[in-house]
């Protein structure tokens, strides 16, 4: 039965994944448009939502990141590299809080900001690009 399950849970994942390859990893596939602002800004943590870093790591894990149609997303991830180096939390799904409230968090993720360095996503961003053979 075991592996019956791997097998069945390998196909599941590599149609999960080719949802994302279809797409380039954020683009429509009608038009080739952004599918979602968001999908596009680097973020952390995640939680439940989507970008292209999350998706980037998710294929490197998969061992598809050096597919082709990771190209853009990959390139847009270079793009984002700092001038002074590493890479930044551009938003954030949290709110920061000192005492007890819903939806918030309690932890230092490192910042948010167009132009400072976020050390989590900056660790994520030269996994993927070093598994993609770009670092």
């Amino acid at each position: 039965m075991g592996m019956k399950r791997s097998k069945i849970a390998s196909e599941a994942v590599l149609k999960a994944a080719e949802v994302f390859l279809s797409r380039r990893m954020y683009k429509k596939r009608s038009d080739g448009k952004l599918i979602h602002p968001d999908f596009v800004q680097l973020h952390y943590p995640r939680y439940w939502h989507y970008d292209i870093l999350g998706g980037l790591k998710a294929m490197t894990e998969i061992g598809l990141v050096k597919d082709a149609r990771c190209e853009d997303a990959l390139d847009l991830l270079e793009n984002k590299e700092l001038k002074v180096g590493g890479w930044p939390a551009e938003k954030r799904y949290y709110k920061v809080a000192s005492k007890i409230e819903l939806n918030a968090d309690y932890v230092d993720w490192g910042g948010t900001g167009k132009h400072k360095m976020n050390e989590w996503v900056t660790t994520d961003a030269l996994y993927v690009l070093r598994e993609a053979g770009r670092a």
